[in-house]
């Protein structure tokens, strides 16, 4: 039996597929099996698979039952010792599932592993890391704040800890994955290989465009997390409350990026902002709102241009900063 199964669900992923697999069998750790649950793919995904020579690689054929379900379809065949998840249009640097199975055989308590995550253009031409969390034990209290995961495609989990906690549940397709974090979270520890090693990519085409349907999966999540929570802890609800409406914000601003868009967009943050106010110390929601200012007050053409203006002007100014540092 193999010591991982790599889980990838994929549904009209012909544009990315093949990559997204080759980055799994160029894995430096090889005792993998990698299950791919084709999900009713009406393109050129299935044939694109059957070109791919690797005994490892097992794909599986469904009706479309929607990204949860194709997780679980994959995950009933899956015979590792230590299961991933992967989505078919991110990638893994090549020493993610050595470091992080050494993660978990070096921590045995430990029931899921996981890294840092890039943020991957939809042409995948650039990327920005993320923010570097080194949470690790009991993590349930800084879950129910954020989704720090950031990614489905980021973690390794320990076969006993799926089998603890089941399912993942489509009734929030949208947040299923830090709804399973969050599940798994109450019952193991997690352990952090401090290192960027999944590139998410950000498409304009998936669930995060649907802003409406991504927040009522969020709030859904953060409903189901604070009742599981015990007492000391639900003094965090109105912080996970204003982080997810300052996600919608951003999603407003980024993937939809009108200005009606932006409207929406300065009542979440405000929504943000009085549930907890602390919020706007934090340099990302002063962002927003100046990106939202913009927005309602310029053509979003213009203010797109001079926002990505602003932005060269910070990267020159950090590189060159980095440049003349000792």
């Amino acid at each position: 039996m193999p010591t991982i199964s790599v889980i990838v669900p994929a549904y009209n992923a012909e544009r990315t597929i093949l990559e997204t697999i080759t980055s799994v069998l160029n894995q430096t750790f090889s005792d993998f099996e990698l299950i791919v649950v084709n999900d009713g793919s009406t393109d050129r995904t299935l044939e694109l698979l059957n070109t791919v020579n690797d005994p490892r690689l097992k794909v599986l054929s469904y009706p479309n039952g929607g990204v949860s379900i194709a997780r679980n379809r994959g995950i009933t065949h899956a015979t590792g010792e230590f299961i991933a998840v992967l989505d078919a249009d991110d990638l893994w640097t090549a020493d993610k599932l050595e470091l992080q199975v050494a993660a978990l055989q070096q921590h045995p308590e430990a029931g899921v592993a996981y890294s840092w995550a890039y943020y991957m253009d939809e042409q995948g031409k650039s990327s920005q890391p993320s923010e570097p969390e080194y949470f690790q034990g009991n993590v349930y209290a800084q879950l129910l704040v954020n989704d720090f995961v950031v990614s489905c495609s980021n973690c390794l989990i320990r076969r006993q800890a799926v089998e603890s906690v089941g399912e993942f549940d489509q009734e929030v397709a949208g947040a299923a994955d830090w709804d399973y974090w969050l599940r798994l979270a109450l019952h193991w520890p997690f352990v952090v290989v401090p290192k960027h090693q999944v590139y998410y990519r950000i498409s304009s085409g998936s669930m995060q465009s649907n802003v409406d349907f991504m927040e009522r999966c969020n709030l859904r999540v953060i409903e189901k997390g604070f009742q599981a929570a015990p007492p000391e802890m639900q003094s965090l609800q109105n912080q996970s409350l204003a982080n997810t409406y300052r996600y919608s914000a951003h999603l407003y601003l980024t993937r939809v990026a009108t200005t009606d868009a932006a409207k929406l967009a300065t009542q979440k943050l405000w929504m943000a902002i009085r549930l907890y106010p602390p919020i706007l110390r934090e340099s990302w929601t002063r962002n927003l709102l100046i990106k939202a200012l913009l927005l309602r007050l310029i053509s979003p053409k213009i203010s797109r241009a001079l926002l990505q203006f602003i932005s060269q002007l910070r990267t020159t100014r950090n590189s060159s900063l980095q440049q003349s540092q000792p």
